[in-house]
């Protein structure tokens, strides 16, 4: 039996439905996995598909996420609660090393950059916000990786293939970015030197965080200027504060 929904609710829950499943899906699937009535999930549709949020493909008579829905998520990404309790603790490591800063996510195979400081005097990178890198190249996220099972890494890369540089510098096998990740496990840090950027080089440490695969970064232009041990205990000062304000 069918159950009246307010529209909004029921839009909400149609959105939520088809951001679930792996192929879009028929009309008919969505009215009764919700249990909306036939003509109320047709209408809504329709509105929906007008507004973008949903796609139809009449050859098949499907309907999957629309890319307003996308759009929509990309707003979650720019204001999502770890960018902003992240921005200003990373602000001011920035100022108090006097080195570039940034925050980044594990999306699939790749890092997406949510927060990016860039200490005075010191060149632009690469690393702007919303940048995406494959992850096994930069600290930040090979600081993530080496906090994943191995059977998630491995899903991550099945092959040499999946090895993709940037410069001529990186691990050219499976086996010599597991030694890498090794590494970084017993260290409890990620560092790079030239496989993001020829000249350039980073350390970058975990946030340990259920919710987020994420890590904390310093760049900086060879050769480092500071002490690396007062630029490692100021990035994980600087994470435990993040984790802290997350909890």
């Amino acid at each position: 039996m069918t159950r009246p929904v307010p529209a909004a609710t029921a839009a909400l829950q149609v959105l939520r439905y088809l951001s679930q499943r792996t192929s879009p899906v028929p009309a008919q699937r969505i009215a009764q996995d919700l249990g909306l009535p036939r003509s109320s999930a047709y209408h809504l549709l329709r509105a929906m598909a007008e507004q973008s949020f949903v796609v139809h493909y009449p050859d098949d008579q499907l309907w999957g996420v629309g890319v307003a829905a996308w759009e929509v998520g990309q707003g979650y990404t720019r204001q999502a609660p770890l960018t902003r309790l992240a921005r200003l603790p990373i602000a001011r490591l920035v100022d108090g090393l006097g080195l570039s800063a940034h925050l980044a996510v594990l999306q699939g195979g790749d890092v997406v950059y949510l927060v990016e400081e860039r200490a005075a005097g010191r060149p632009r990178l690469v690393t702007d916000v919303g940048v995406r890198l494959p992850a096994h190249l930069p600290a930040s996220g090979r600081a993530i990786l080496a906090e994943l099972p191995p059977a998630q890494v491995r899903a991550l890369y099945p092959s040499r293939a999946s090895l993709v540089l940037r410069t001529d510098v990186g691990p050219r096998s499976l086996a010599e970015l597991r030694a890498i990740l090794a590494a970084t496990r017993r260290r409890g840090w990620a560092e790079e030197d030239s496989e993001v950027t020829a000249g350039f080089a980073s350390v970058a440490v975990p946030l340990r965080s259920a919710s987020n695969q994420a890590a904390v970064a310093v760049t900086w232009e060879s050769p480092l200027p500071v002490d690396r041990e007062v630029v490692l205990e100021r990035l994980r000062a600087t994470a435990a504060t993040i984790e802290a304000r997350l909890r």
